[in-house]
């Protein structure tokens, strides 16, 4: 009985650890981050994005350091552990992967060829 027990306590933790997800990637994502963007030919530049959930979406913009929107995210590709903003900056259409290091940090890269790391921007 107690070996039955045991098993029956053992199977249920194990269903109780695979539902339980810190956060989504979503709501991760969700808020501002600074982001700089490591080796471009007019040197390291730095951007501010920030994200938005709406309607269980997540949705966003650059911003410029007076929190002016610069341009709006046209598309967010959301994977497991990582998403992929697609925006127009300068007249080139880019892509940015980013992905979690932290509960405040991330690392990633635009377009696959240059290097980002990115912080959250707390109020």
């Amino acid at each position: 009985m107690k070996k039955l027990i045991l098993t029956f306590t053992v199977i249920a933790s194990m269903f109780l650890c695979v539902g339980a997800k810190a956060q989504s990637t979503t709501d991760y994502f969700t808020g501002k981050w600074k982001v700089i963007i490591m080796g471009t030919p007019q040197g390291d530049a730095t951007m501010m994005f920030v994200f938005e959930k709406k309607d269980g979406k997540l949705t966003g913009a650059l911003r410029d350091s007076t929190d002016k929107e610069i341009s709006k995210i046209t598309q967010i590709d959301e994977k497991d552990k990582s998403i992929t903003a697609y925006f127009n900056t300068q007249g080139y259409d880019v892509n940015l992967m980013l992905e979690p290091l932290d509960a405040d940090r991330v690392k990633g890269s635009l377009m696959g060829m240059f290097a980002a790391k990115g912080e959250r921007v707390k109020n």
